[in-house]
């Protein structure tokens, strides 16, 4: 039985609050093909999904690049998958910002933990209005500095950014990774968002596929 009351709320954001991952996945796709390479659907949730592109594009071409031709690589993904998601018209999760106003009226403090970097949220904000939510005191984004989950340093930022102790805070969560770091960072309770039917058969968490599936008698 859970009784623990949370006084925080970390989430991650791509496939947890905004469920963009097919769309990730098809603007990779485009951007493999360009250069003959090919990853599975498994391979790409495997070691694609939670990382920062640097890691990923490092991984793709077998090297250490060089900061001109990363910023050229992500650059030519993340325009792509910008141009994808302005075509599907997409937004925020179901029952994510229903979800965001309750958190705001009971004064539960939350944040954004994304492996995203500052390209892709500069285009949140303009594209999903993001700063309607969230302040940019609340978005922990890559900023080069941190590492990559499933290391926990993104979620820690994140939990000392609202002032709280790991164990109050509720971490939402959809990839391997992330659920990865959201443990290593030691939280009080992660729920997986299952937006893409991923195999989580591995894990003893809560699944949703809903923001209003949350007990709201948690906080």
């Amino acid at each position: 039985m859970q009784n623990k009351k949370f006084t925080g709320v970390v989430f991650d954001f791509n496939g947890t609050i905004f469920w963009d991952t097919k769309l990730h996945n098809e603007a990779w796709d485009i951007f493999l093909t360009n250069y003959n390479l090919t990853l599975s659907d498994e391979d790409k949730t495997k070691y694609l999904h939670g990382k920062t592109n640097r890691e990923i594009l490092n991984m793709l071409f077998q090297t250490d690049l060089d900061e001109e031709l990363f910023q050229k690589y992500n650059g030519e993904k993340e325009k792509l998958y910008q141009s994808l998601c302005i075509k599907s018209g997409l937004g925020f999760a179901p029952g994510a910002i229903d979800f965001i106003e309750f958190l705001r009226g009971k004064n539960i403090d939350y944040a954004i933990a994304t492996s995203s970097g500052k390209g892709n949220i500069d285009f949140y904000l303009s594209y999903l209005h993001l700063e309607k939510w969230f302040t940019p005191n609340q978005i922990i984004f890559n900023d080069g500095s941190i590492k990559s989950k499933p290391d926990p340093e993104i979620f820690q930022v994140a939990i000392k950014r609202i002032n709280k102790n790991p164990k109050e805070v509720l971490i939402f969560e959809d990839s391997y990774a992330g659920i990865a770091s959201a443990e290593k960072a030691g939280a009080g309770k992660i729920i997986i968002v299952n937006s893409n039917e991923d195999d989580y058969s591995n894990y003893n968490y809560e699944l949703i596929s809903d923001f209003n599936q949350v007990d709201r008698n948690i906080f």
